[in-house]
């Protein structure tokens, strides 16, 4: 008989496909009755395919082992919780670095030039009236990077071959990288034109970005979340947009998303993006097999190819 394993949400087509071939799949987030569903199948239960599991969801599948992660974040599942009670964790990381990288740059470029404002001026027919404005450009500034891990270094590599400059902050320095390392994140915003955040959530880094370093950056400073939401102090980030105090900001991930501060909608120093940094159908597909390779690699005893607990 397959084995048993519970899926907590949606997943790609072809993840769920593969999923399904190999396995009994239980999708708790298509049930009538989440708990009616937990309690019938819970002592067949040993993987998780899937985030959004805390203490109380391992508490109520006794002989859970792995839970296998989609997405290179893993702050929606208790780790600790899942340490204390031997549980492994796994996630998606790599698969992902080159369209994360590409979507900062392009951000960055978007926001710099202020395409998504061109393109309106024109469907709009201004042009015919007046010129376009004069923009902003990469070349020759410094960008500092909050997380030079696998996607900061891919960033990293694309701003300068943007001819910009890379500084960074992190936990530790890396003596093998070539960039300037800070070791405090507000002396880095200072002598940054760009901060561009890929850190990851949880407590550790919740609101990192506060005021004070957004005061830092300034409003000739250009903030890129491409990381979560809570790393910025996101209510000081809306005031300081709309009163000039930071010169603009490209966020692709949100504090409470998918809803979205409705003040950043009216102005023209910010670029939007609904957190599709990975989402290519390449990427997707690559994170999927990411998920079925590590529940495979679990159930014939063989190392993980991506653990994190």
């Amino acid at each position: 008989m397959p084995e048993e394993i519970l899926q907590t949400h949606k997943l790609l087509d072809r993840c769920e496909r593969e999923l399904a071939a190999r396995y009994t799949v239980h999708k708790l987030h298509e049930a009538a009755d989440k708990e009616a569903l937990i309690a019938e199948i819970a002592p067949r239960i040993r993987a998780i395919a899937g985030g959004n599991v805390d203490g109380a969801l391992m508490d109520k599948l006794p002989k859970l082992e792995i839970i296998a992660n989609f997405g290179v974040g893993y702050d929606s599942i208790d780790t600790t919780a899942a340490r204390a009670r031997n549980i492994r964790v796994t996630n998606t990381p790599n698969v992902l670095n080159d369209a994360m990288a590409e979507i900062t740059i392009g951000l960055m470029i978007a926001l710099a030039r202020r395409l998504p404002q061109a393109d309106q001026f024109v469907r709009q027919g201004k042009w015919a009236r007046v010129g376009y404005r004069l923009q902003s450009e990469l070349n020759g500034k410094t960008v500092g990077i909050l997380g030079l891990g696998r996607i900061g270094k891919e960033i990293a590599l694309r701003a300068q071959a943007m001819k910009m400059r890379v500084i960074y902050h992190g936990r530790h320095r890396q003596p093998d990288e070539p960039y300037l390392y800070y070791q405090n994140l507000l002396d880095m915003a200072r002598d940054a034109d760009w901060l561009v955040l890929i850190a990851p959530g949880g407590k550790s880094t919740e609101r990192i970005v506060s005021r004070e370093v957004l005061t830092a950056l300034g409003p000739e400073g250009y903030l890129v979340n491409m990381g979560r939401g809570s790393l910025v102090d996101e209510p000081a980030l809306v005031e300081m947009l709309t009163n000039g105090q930071l010169g603009g900001a490209a966020l692709d991930v949100f504090d409470k998303e998918p809803n979205v501060p409705e003040a950043l909608f009216s102005l023209d120093n910010v670029v939007l993006s609904p957190h599709q940094g990975s989402a290519t159908h390449q990427t997707r597909n690559k994170m999927g097999d990411l998920v079925v390779a590590n529940l495979v690699a679990h159930f014939a005893g063989e190392p993980l190819p991506s653990a994190v607990v």
